[in-house]
C-alpha cells in the first residue's frame, strides 16, 4: 500500500535549488514504488466548499512575485484523470464532503514546486485538491480519511503546506534557526510519532510557540490531512527536517 505524505513546499524558489533538501525530495521519488497517480491538497489553493481539479491537462500557475525570471519559466504540465476525480468525488461525498469539480484550475506552486522535484517527467496523471481553513482540525482529518482507501490503488497522496510558516518571521540572510521554530517542530515530532491524535487536533492550544508557528492555519492543514489519509496504520515517520531563512521549516513526514 502506497503512504500518505506532508511535503512542505518551502518558497517557490525551492524548486530551481540544489540543496539538502532538494536532494533528499529527488531521492525519495526514487525510493518510492512509482505511484499509478497522484492526489495533491495545496496549501495554495482555498475555497470553502472541498474543490477536486478535473482538468485534462494542466496550465501552471504563478501565484507570487519578485522571484528570479527563471523561476516564471518553469513548467509542469502534468495530465489530469477525470476517472479519478470522479472517484475523488464520489468519496468526498461517501463521506459527507461536499465536493465539487473544477474543470480549469492550474497548478498553483504549492503543487507543482513539489511535484517538478519529486517527478520532474510530469509522466504521473495528477489530482489537486484545495483545503479550507474553516473546518474544525478534526474535521480535516476526517477529510484526509475519506480518501485513504485509494493508497490500496496505487495512488500517493500528497498533503503540501509547510509546519512553521511565518512569512513575517522570516530572515533571508541567516543560516541559524530560530529556537521558537525548533521547540514547535520538536513538539509535533513528539505527538506524531506517538499517533497521538488527541494533543495533535488540539496543536494550537497546546504546542509551544503555535501562533508563531502558524499564524494563519492554511499551511498547517496538509499536515492534518495527510495524517487522515495514513489512518489505517497510525505509524508516523519524519524522513527530513531542514530550515531555511530562520524558521521556514523543509519537512517531510510518511504516514501508513
Amino acid at each position: 500500500m502506497m503512504p500518505s505524505l506532508f511535503i512542505a513546499h518551502g518558497a517557490p524558489s525551492l524548486a530551481l535549488e540544489t540543496n539538502e533538501y532538494t536532494a533528499f525530495l529527488q531521492q525519495l521519488a526514487a525510493d518510492l514504488p512509482k505511484p499509478k497517480a497522484i492526489v495533491l491538497f495545496s496549501a495554495h489553493w482555498e475555497s470553502r466548499q472541498q474543490q477536486v481539479s478535473g482538468a485534462a491537462a494542466y496550465d501552471t500557475i504563478y501565484d507570487f512575485s519578485g522571484f528570479q525570471p527563471d523561476l516564471y519559466e518553469v513548467k509542469y504540465e502534468a495530465a489530469g484523470d477525470s476517472a479519478l476525480a470522479a472517484a475523488v468525488q464520489e468519496k468526498f461525498e461517501k463521506a459527507g464532503i461536499a465536493a465539487a469539480i473544477d474543470p480549469v484550475r492550474g497548478l498553483d506552486h504549492g503543487a507543482w514546486v513539489v511535484l517538478h522535484l519529486l517527478y520532474p517527467k510530469a509522466d504521473i496523471p495528477v489530482i489537486a485538491l484545495s483545503v479550507n481553513r474553516y473546518l474544525s482540525n478534526e474535521e480535516q482529518y476526517k477529510v484526509g480519511k475519506a480518501l485513504s482507501s485509494l493508497r490500496e490503488q496505487d495512488v500517493l497522496i500528497i498533503g503540501s503546506g509547510g509546519t512553521v510558516h511565518n512569512l513575517r518571521r522570516l530572515d533571508w540572510r541567516t543560516e541559524d534557526v530560530s529556537e521558537w521554530a525548533i521547540q514547535f517542530d520538536q513538539w509535533l515530532e513528539e505527538k506524531l510519532l506517538a499517533w497521538d491524535t488527541e494533543s495533535l487536533l488540539k496543536y494550537d492550544e497546546l504546542a509551544p510557540y503555535a501562533k508563531e508557528a502558524v499564524p494563519t492555519p492554511e499551511h498547517f492543514i496538509p499536515l492534518l490531512l495527510a495524517m487522515g489519509s495514513g489512518d489505517t496504520g497510525s505509524k508516523a515517520s519524519l524522513l527530513h527536517r531542514s530550515y531555511q531563512y530562520g524558521s521556514l521549516s523543509l519537512s517531510c513526514w510518511k504516514f501508513e
